[in-house]
């Protein structure tokens, strides 16, 4: 198993996303690995990741899918056969039973991993806004799974990320459209909404039209960024 994690200048909040992925694969029965893609970082975002054991690439894209895509491809070095990837962004916190989770859907034969994010520090933001959002997301949540997408809870089998093509050379929505390939081609793609990972409420994110700027939009009643509530970005 792979878990890759864009990151631009994340040095303040990539500590926490990095020691709860590392947790969250400590028991696996499988090798595991982390990569973190530094994307045209003007901090301490690379060496911090590899004092806490991450493999590093150096990348000067400030496009998050090519950043994804980086990684992605390194975790491919040695081949798609066996190999599970996954996804997490630097401001979010994956939980302790993330990796197992990820891993029994392998297992089962999925071919993309759908999963949801939950924000529980809402400090940045109006309780308003906070109201908006919940609301919205519930919309997305169905009995047989969800209608959500987030590049901060992905999985992929490496066969099919293969097949596909890989993430697009996107500055956002990379996600999305990894997803409606993986549709468009008739893969097993299993939305799941049991394992939700943590995510920043921030105001200023790393991504043209991500999750910042999705609540951004929420509160100031602007709809600059035509996103269904089912489609609400998330990632920076």
């Amino acid at each position: 198993m792979a878990v890759v994690v864009p990151a631009h200048d994340e040095q303040a909040l990539l500590p926490g996303c990095l020691h709860s992925v590392l947790d969250s694969l400590r028991h696996l029965p499988v090798r595991a690995e982390v990569i973190v893609v530094a994307d045209d970082c003007r901090d301490a975002t690379a060496s911090v990741a590899e004092r806490l054991g991450a493999v590093v690439l150096t990348v000067r894209a400030r496009n998050v899918g090519r950043a994804r895509a980086a990684g992605m491809a390194h975790a491919l070095r040695h081949g798609p056969q066996g190999l599970w990837l996954a996804t997490t962004d630097a401001d979010s916190r994956v939980p302790r039973r993330w990796g197992g989770w990820q891993l029994r859907h392998a297992r089962a034969g999925t071919d993309l991993l759908v999963g949801t994010v939950r924000v529980t520090d809402w400090a940045p933001r109006s309780t308003q806004v906070r109201e908006r959002f919940e609301d919205r997301y519930r919309q997305g949540l169905t009995g047989a799974g969800h209608r959500h997408v987030h590049g901060a809870n992905l999985g992929c089998a490496a066969t099919a990320y293969e097949r596909l093509g890989g993430f697009a050379d996107l500055r956002h929505g990379e996600d999305h459209d990894l997803v409606e390939r993986g549709r468009r081609h008739a893969m097993r793609v299993v939305t799941d909404a049991g394992c939700a990972v943590r995510t920043s409420a921030r105001r200023h994110g790393r991504a043209p039209h991500g999750f910042a700027g999705y609540l951004d939009a929420l509160e100031t009643g602007l709809r600059s960024v035509p996103v269904e509530p089912e489609r609400a970005p998330c990632g920076g």
